[in-house]
């Protein structure tokens, strides 16, 4: 266990020097983490700054185009109100051992709001909007389009068990789709996971007003249902949780090992990656947003070495890879091992995994399967004549098992 320590102290100090923590970009109509709202509604943001001191920071928005490239829109193009806004809500922690400040925001409000549809980026910094502290996406839909979405088993010869395909059709809400086709493209997101989207669809046929997307290579891994953890009772050994502590001070959750390579599919409910703070004292549930305590939390895989690089990796940290969220191997215990300083709550992750410069790969360690239960989502984007940015017609989910 000391060689362990010593392993996890020396690649993981880099995190605790980091000052901005737990940002959430959270939806209050549906109550969930996907950022996707309809015009008009907001969206709330949220995060702690760990020196809990009295900043004050600053946000503005940029619109991108359907690949999220930039599209060069003047702010007066797509948002109303000022360019540049204070955010300057907080509060400050209370009866935890790590203090720390508290920021929300809500958007659109008096200050600032989207004026069209399609993606958008909100940008957090101190000083220039150039070197951000932060930057997270969101959508807005204009809502002229009704999108159904449809999840089902493709067999393929080779792998005959293990992929997903997907199927959308679009319904107009009053315009006439057909006479923008050209204009149409869709793009399918997996579990709010950017790594994982097909895009640039073109319609695959038309039906009277109606158009499919039934592409043959719309597919996508099934990947297997999400690990997790809950340190909600962040002094208690329950849900994934093997042992805690409190350590020079700061409280440290020891995870149960986690296991490489299934053999078969073994259900268990998720949330899709997403993650909720929570803090529960003896039953009594506390505000978490300024309540809830952060600690170490130690992952760990058992696993023989492999040539690849292994990340922990889920919607708490954008599935976003890098030397903080990636794993080691420690010989002594036959384990990879990562330490991530998080806010106590309920945790869905993903172990990834990559080769020396290729792209990360979501099923290699805990399988692929056609029947895991994700979160799919389709985003229909449209230029129509006399516009010069895309915009975002229409949005459908799946959210239900394939069976």
């Amino acid at each position: 266990m000391k060689t362990l320590r010593l392993l996890l102290l020396s690649f993981s100090g880099l995190v605790f020097g980091q000052n901005i923590q737990s940002i959430q970009l959270f939806n209050p109509q549906t109550n969930d983490e996907t950022p996707v709202v309809n015009l008009g509604q907001q969206l709330v943001l949220s995060f702690d700054d760990l020196t809990n001191a009295s900043e004050i920071y600053r946000y503005t928005l940029k619109h991108y185009d359907r690949n999220w490239n930039e599209d060069n829109l003047f702010f007066t193009e797509f948002a109303n109100g000022s360019l540049n806004g204070l955010l300057d809500k907080f509060q400050y922690s209370f009866n935890t051992l790590q203090s720390y400040t508290h920021y929300t925001l809500t958007i659109p409000n008096d200050k600032m709001q989207p004026k069209i549809s399609g993606n958008f980026e909100l940008v957090v910094y101190k000083d220039s909007a150039d070197r951000p502290l932060f930057t997270r996406r969101f959508y807005v839909v204009e809502n002229a389009a009704v999108i159904g979405v449809n999840v089902s088993r493709i067999a393929d010869a080779k792998n005959p068990d293990v992929n997903q395909r997907v199927e959308v059709q679009a319904v107009s809400q009053g315009g006439d789709l057909n006479s923008n086709v050209n204009s149409i493209s869709l793009s399918v997101m997996q579990n709010n996971n950017p790594n994982m989207m097909i895009g640039n669809l073109r319609p695959s046929s038309t039906l009277g007003n109606k158009l499919l997307f039934q592409q043959m290579n719309l597919v996508f891994p099934g990947n297997n249902e999400f690990y997790y953890f809950d340190n909600k009772n962040i002094d208690m050994a329950a849900d994934m949780v093997r042992a805690t502590e409190i350590k020079d001070g700061v409280n440290q959750t020891y995870l149960h090992p986690v296991w490489a390579f299934p053999l078969n599919y073994q259900y268990q409910p998720d949330v899709n990656g997403a993650w909720y703070y929570r803090r529960n004292d003896l039953g009594i549930e506390r505000n978490a947003e300024r309540e809830a305590d952060y600690s170490w939390v130690y992952f760990s895989l058992d696993s023989d070495p492999v040539d690849k690089e292994i990340y922990v990796l889920g919607g708490f940290n954008n599935f976003k890879p890098g030397k903080e969220n990636m794993m080691q191997y420690d010989a002594a215990t036959k384990k990879y091992v990562a330490r991530i300083y998080l806010k106590q709550g309920f945790y869905n992750y993903i172990l990834a995994t990559r080769s020396a410069g290729g792209p990360l790969n979501f099923g290699e360690i805990n399988g692929n399967f056609w029947q895991t239960e994700n979160l799919y989502q389709a985003f229909l984007y449209y230029t129509p004549f006399g516009r010069n940015y895309d915009g975002l017609m229409g949005y459908g989910e799946f959210r239900t098992p394939v069976r």
